[in-house]
């Protein structure tokens, strides 16, 4: 880390002689939170007194005189939520407007990876998004993303090397190395997968979901430091009995948290942290964020002093960040001041010393503006319906087919005998059998994959996103071949987003022109504009739940079993290609 300047040192200088000042009792606090129930982590005591505040850090818990005061009414003062692992930007919104739907609920911190933008902008764009991020009362930490792509057979618009990784890892601010995606590769020893690791020598996060046994010890020897993929508890036990951080995780397209929860409940809430990994602006707005896991996890027998555990403490315990997670003499200022811990509704938010939310209502501040060249990232080559033809296997043989898994982010490899029409594969809507496309949207190579999908329930049209995880090209599911690629040029004009066409017209979009993954609307307006897509899929007969995050997830070819990228059918165990025909 660069050593700070005469000015930057003299100015920390001061802040800590005043900080002692007021912790001694020789100067008035900034703030102070008087009359609630504090949470003391370390002895999981609840103990009387003032939570005094100077230059953003805790003086102490006691008596203190003078100072702005806020009365907490006897209420729990917990320190503030911290997620240990999410992606801003499968929020849809740009990092402000996440910041605006969290931090009134609770959350003070975030650690994020910020490979989605990574993927589509590159090293330009991580910085973009970090500094867009600076100055917002949510302190967001990065990661360095470690998987771009996730594996070989994704296309992004560039490729991280090893040295851009490590490069990355060092940069101002950067937690460590994150998700080691291809864990096939890291498992088996690929040079490139462990020159990232060496060459950073941070802590690396992982992400293996089913791995188990010798190759589970593996992973872990090459230096990885957390999970958050565990699907079962039993899964999640053999991670953390390998000194791993479990991060139990409740996405909106991964609900996996009441599954895990038995883990906690036996074993304690050691080496287990919270994290929401990728949530749509719907699910914030309705359910919430880690409060919401938190009144899951208080609902199913977890103690409420183990729930903040697992909110705040644990998450900056597995990241190393030693200034918060604790309410505590030198601390960061981050406090929530709780209606109870049984709703864990956040009445007050204090981050950094400084009142950023009240009673659900997020204190005013300035969004940075977009710049032009982070809208410009659309570069598809035109398609038309005839490139989507799915030639059948001559043979009459039967074809691979993905089964998609509600709540999770796993799918099945399935085979089925096709419905051929001319010679060309078509959906099969009385067997929830449609096409499934990947379009190259970077270098307009023209590149398409094809494949089938069952699970949605579509009946008619079709519907497509440039949330595609993690490449981010475009991800398409239909009955049509025309409405797809009505579809693909709709985003096309849109500069990227989610739509849904049928019979040519189409019925909703939300319009993402922020590297095709982010709009640079309110939360709100972006929550509403995905109901009405949904409600259309729903007309469309689409039964499954969050069926725009059950898309984007098809095309990231590191979670098991089978998926489609713009190359092809992947095998995930297997980490190749695979034909259509079985």
């Amino acid at each position: 880390m660069p050593q700070p300047g005469p000015e930057e040192t003299s100015t920390e200088l001061a802040r800590r002689r005043h900080l002692l000042a007021v912790a001694r009792g020789d100067a008035e606090p900034d703030l102070v939170v008087t009359g609630g129930r504090v949470f003391c982590a370390p002895t999981r005591e609840w103990l009387d007194g003032d939570v005094g505040i100077a230059g953003g850090h805790i003086a102490g818990v006691g008596r203190f005189d003078g100072g702005e005061r806020i009365d907490a009414g006897g209420r729990p003062v917990v320190p503030g939520f911290i997620d240990a692992h999410v992606h801003i930007e499968s929020s849809k919104l740009v990092p402000a407007e996440f910041a605006r739907m969290v931090v009134p609920r609770g959350t003070t911190s975030v650690v994020v990876d910020p490979h989605e933008v990574a993927n589509v902008l590159g090293r330009p764009g991580v910085d973009w998004f970090l500094e867009s991020a600076r100055g917002l009362p949510l302190d967001v930490l990065a990661t360095a993303p470690s998987c771009v792509p996730a594996s070989p057979l994704e296309s992004p618009k560039v490729r991280f090397t090893p040295e851009d990784v490590a490069a990355l890892s060092h940069a101002p601010g950067m937690l460590g190395v994150a998700e080691m995606m291809n864990f096939p590769a890291v498992v088996a020893g690929d040079e490139d997968e462990l020159r990232k690791l060496v060459l950073s020598g941070r802590q690396a996060d992982g992400h293996a979901p089913g791995l188990q046994g010798r190759a589970l010890d593996a992973y872990v020897a090459a230096g990885i430091a957390t999970d958050h993929e565990a699907t079962r508890v039993e899964e999640a036990l053999a991670k953390r009995r390998r000194g791993l951080w479990v991060l139990l995780r409740e996405a909106s397209n991964a609900r996996n948290l009441l599954d895990l929860l038995p883990l906690v409940l036996e074993h304690g809430p050691d080496w287990c942290a919270f994290c929401t990994d990728d949530r749509e602006p719907t699910t914030l707005l309705r359910d919430g964020h880690l409060d919401e896991m938190c009144r899951m996890a208080r609902a199913a027998g977890v103690a409420a002093e183990e729930v903040l555990l697992l909110a705040s403490t644990h998450p900056a315990r597995c990241h190393g960040l030693h200034d918060r997670g604790l309410i505590a003499p030198g601390r960061r200022a981050d406090l929530v001041v709780l209606e109870d811990t049984e709703a864990f509704r956040a009445e007050v938010v204090i981050a950094g010393g400084r009142v950023v939310a009240r009673d659900g209502v997020a204190t005013p501040f300035a969004a940075p503006p977009v710049p032009d060249w982070v809208r410009a990232s659309f570069s598809a080559a035109p398609l038309v319906a005839e490139e989507l033809r799915l030639a059948a296997p001559s043979d009459g043989a039967a074809v691979r087919v993905i089964g998609l898994v509600e709540g999770q982010l796993l799918t099945h490899a399935l085979a089925e005998l096709p419905t051929v029409r001319d010679g060309a594969v078509v959906a099969d809507t009385a067997r929830d059998l449609v096409k499934l496309a990947v379009v190259e949207r970077h270098h307009a190579t023209g590149r398409v994959g094809l494949g089938l999908v069952r699970g949605f329930g579509l009946h008619a049209g079709a519907f497509a996103s440039t949330v595609a995880h993690d490449a981010h090209n475009v991800v398409v599911a239909g009955v049509d071949d025309a409405d797809m690629a009505a579809c693909v040029a709709r985003l096309a004009e849109l500069g990227g987003g989610l739509c849904a066409v049928r019979d040519g017209a189409v019925l909703a979009e939300v319009p993402l022109p922020v590297a095709g993954l982010m709009s640079a609307a309110d939360g709100p307006t972006v929550a509403a504009q995905l109901d009405a897509l949904d409600a259309v899929l729903v007309s469309l007969g689409v039964e499954l739940s969050e069926p725009m995050m059950a898309l984007s997830f098809l095309a990231l070819s590191v979670i098991p079993e089978l998926k489609l990228t713009d190359r092809g059918l992947v095998d995930v165990g297997r980490g190749a290609i695979i034909p259509f025909a079985v």
